[in-house]
């Protein structure tokens, strides 16, 4: 019974960093990565490394989805169509781009050195 649990706890983590990557293009597959690996963490038997990739998992779609939010406010002043001549519409705009680009960035360097640590079945800090 153990070894099924860790082999589906293992699962869910996968699925987690596969909808991590993809939550690079979409927010709701970054929601789904979340809660499957609060789902992981709030286990009772799991094991030490399994926890600590399911925080990471966690700790990165949240601070993921906190920084695109921040970036999309950014591109707010857009919506008005009077106001497009502006010079300020347009530093908010490249503003916006910028804090999209740390956002993307911030996700792919936290995928990528989390998932070559579950490889390894190492904990990932």
């Amino acid at each position: 019974m153990a070894q099924d649990s860790l082999k589906q706890q293992r699962r869910k983590i996968a699925v987690a960093y596969v909808l991590m990557f993809f939550a690079l293009f979409t927010l709701i597959s970054g929601v789904i990565a979340y809660f499957l690996a609060r789902n992981v963490s709030q286990t009772p038997q799991t094991e030490v490394w399994l926890n600590a990739q399911a925080l990471w998992v966690m700790r990165s779609t949240l601070l993921y989805l906190i920084l695109a939010a921040f970036a999309s406010l950014w591109f707010i002043p857009l919506n008005f169509y009077y106001w497009d001549s502006y010079l300020w519409v347009t530093a908010c705009t490249v503003i916006g781009v910028v804090f999209a680009l740390i956002a993307f960035l911030y996700l792919l360097n936290a995928w990528l050195k989390g998932i070559v640590r579950f490889m390894k079945n190492k904990p990932v800090f």
